[in-house]
């Protein structure tokens, strides 16, 4: 049979299909399908090559290496990465437009010039006009920063061997392509082997590089699921144009702590590290006033004090709204139910808002209690004290369940002048009660309630 001359694939999932189809059977997205040209066999024979060249070995002649990170110049861009940079390492990191990806990496790229090496910054969405503006309104001055506007891979890895870059950055993946593929940048097969390429040349060179990727409109990484399974560590950048602050959380990292979390304040100079997360974020908390609460939760291994808003009215519709933003919406309907069977409260015909303040996004069940919390306060239009904090998870029997983690939560609390504690009874250990922070241990929602309010 003759080879087709093109074929169809999936943007989200990278299947294949000798014809369009409007929906994608392996991932069930709808007109996801785009004609590529069929790729030649010889064209893949590069990564069919072996990597190290050398037999197999039993598990125990293998010598462990620690390998020395390298510090960014930011510290909470360092917390993140789990210490810093590895050497040999490829990281993503994945952000809404405007969001500050650029002017995070061209931060990071001037202080490692400054103090270990030459950087290559090569980007395919700007000239080294515009990257030298940005520069100098963030008052950079690096040594030793070679800036390059380079969209084809084969140019890039060029660029590399002769320049010899202590740290390589690539802005973005997705405009960047092969000359051995004749798709267009940005489909599925050119993200995937410009990505393959670049973890390639970081292995082979132990270099370290940072790669920032588009995001789809829901939020995901444009492109492959591939390209986060490439990577070693998948960064996000989070927040909006409203807030002044940016979150970058870790989802995948081979070499640190999941799930680990760095907050930034966007400023006229660049981006700048908040090394205290909590007092940013209750900066605005009003006192004595009904439907809001403290949570304390735990974003990877650092706690971090947030404030839960509630608004319960009645509603002028027949059918009563539930909002939730920056929570579970799902979650939220789940404690309503909760509390009308469990807690006596009556919520079916009142419209509820839930809300993080300061754009936080919490999805610990931890956060359950202090939902609850908030929600009873607007409620009964009661106030909760302005010195106690809550964490807990619900059940659907009306328990609350202990949570992981309940001394550092208690530590956090009790460095930022909270007095009491409302938490899990399962949660307390004596030993653990930092001195001046009163707790109180409930085992259900009415108790927790009644220790509220």
């Amino acid at each position: 049979m003759k080879q087709p001359k093109s074929i169809y694939a999936c943007q989200h999932c990278g299947a294949q299909a000798s014809k369009w189809l409007g929906r994608c059977p392996d991932c069930g997205a709808w007109n996801s399908y785009v004609e590529e040209r069929a790729t030649p066999a010889q064209a893949h024979g590069r990564a069919a090559a072996p990597l190290g060249g050398h037999a197999a070995r039993p598990y125990a002649d293998v010598e462990t290496v620690v390998a020395d990170r390298q510090t960014t110049g930011i510290s909470e861009f360092d917390r993140v990465l789990g210490g810093g940079l590895v050497p040999g390492s490829l990281v993503l990191l994945g952000g809404e437009p405007g969001i500050g990806k650029s002017t995070l990496l061209l931060q990071a790229a001037a202080y490692f010039a400054n103090t270990t090496g030459p950087v290559l910054y090569c980007s395919g969405e700007e000239s080294e006009h515009q990257i030298k503006l940005r520069g100098e309104r963030l008052g950079l001055q690096p040594a030793r920063l070679y800036l390059l506007a380079e969209t084809s891979v084969e140019r890039l890895v060029e660029e590399v061997e002769r320049l010899r870059p202590a740290l390589l950055i690539v802005d973005s993946i997705q405009t960047v392509f092969s000359l051995k593929l004749q798709s267009a940048p940005g489909s599925v097969s050119q993200v995937r082997q410009a990505a393959t390429d670049l973890l390639f040349t970081a292995k082979g060179r132990n270099l370290p590089t940072l790669i920032a990727g588009h995001v789809t409109k829901d939020g995901s990484l444009a492109g492959p699921k591939v390209l986060e399974h490439v990577v070693d560590t998948v960064l996000y950048f989070e927040g909006g144009p409203q807030h002044s602050h940016r979150v970058v959380r870790a989802v995948k990292n081979r070499f640190g702590a999941v799930s680990e979390l760095g907050v930034f304040e966007m400023t006229g100079t660049g981006l700048r590290p908040v090394p205290n997360a909590s007092a940013l974020f209750l900066a605005e908390r009003p006192k004595n006033v009904p439907g809001s609460a403290v949570l304390c939760t735990i974003e990877g291994s650092r706690p971090i004090l947030v404030e839960v808003q509630a608004l319960v009215g009645s509603s002028t519709f027949g059918n009563a709204r539930r909002t939730a933003s920056g929570l579970d919406p799902n979650r939220l309907s789940l404690l309503l139910a909760v509390m009308d069977k469990r807690a006596g409260l009556s919520l079916a015909s009142d419209e509820v808002f839930v809300n993080v303040a300061g754009g936080m996004t919490v999805d610990e069940p931890a956060a359950d209690l202090a939902i609850v919390a908030a929600v009873a306060s607007s409620l009964r239009n009661r106030p909760i004290a302005p010195d106690v904090v809550v964490f807990g998870e619900v059940g659907l029997a009306g328990e609350v369940r202990a949570t992981p983690q309940g001394a550092l939560r208690l530590r956090e609390a009790s460095q930022l002048g909270f007095r009491r504690c409302v938490m899990p009874a399962a949660s307390v250990a004596p030993g653990d009660v930092p001195s001046g922070l009163t707790i109180t241990g409930v085992s259900t929602v009415g108790e927790a309630l009644d220790a509220l309010l």
